[in-house]
């Protein structure tokens, strides 16, 4: 039996090398006490949406990934920028999570992002694009968790992890402000 507050991890990278997800893998090896973090990896398995598709016999990939969804108390977001804004394959899944109207979905649920990006324009263009198809899914956007984390490259280790103590510390900080934003919206 899982105690703690589950967090779902979901990168917007499909990229094996990517900094945002060795953030987040880092994000489930470095839980607060009290968390319970896990890190959704299909994102590259989900058909393209449809509405049509939408419906009582959905498609396996996205039952799987709107169970994992009903399955957390809250959800942590970390994303590239493509082209100024979100990557597809990550915009497709956050457009399956909309049509979701059952208990436990992606509606009012706390979320957050952090971001990797070193970059000096630190994909503000994802983000804002993030927030708005937040508001749209009705999602509770825990502000508090919201944070830059720059990560580069050579931060990341063979295992896939980010050793860098500070960069450790800010993740555990978003996770510890993901658990607090969600006590207040629970």
């Amino acid at each position: 039996m899982t105690t703690g507050l589950r967090v779902l991890l979901i990168s917007g990278s499909l990229r094996a090398g990517s900094t945002n997800t060795a953030l987040l893998r880092t994000a489930e090896a470095v839980c607060p006490h009290g968390i319970v973090a896990t890190l959704y990896g299909d994102l590259g398995e989900l058909p393209h949406f449809d509405p049509d598709l939408d419906g009582d016999l959905l498609p396996p990939a996205i039952v799987a990934l709107r169970d994992a969804i009903h399955d957390c108390d809250a959800i942590l977001f970390c994303t590239p920028e493509y082209a100024g804004a979100l990557p597809g394959s990550f915009k497709n899944l956050l457009d399956w999570t909309i049509g979701d109207a059952e208990p436990g979905s992606i509606y009012e649920k706390p979320v957050a992002w952090v971001n990797a990006s070193a970059a000096p324009t630190g994909a503000a263009d994802a983000h804002e694009s993030l927030q708005k198809v937040l508001r749209y899914a009705h999602a509770d956007v825990v502000k508090d968790a919201c944070l830059p984390i720059p990560v580069l490259r050579q931060m990341i280790g063979d295992d896939g992890l980010i050793h860098d103590p500070a960069v450790r510390h800010e993740i555990q900080r978003a996770l510890s402000a993901l658990v607090a934003g969600s006590a207040t919206a629970g």
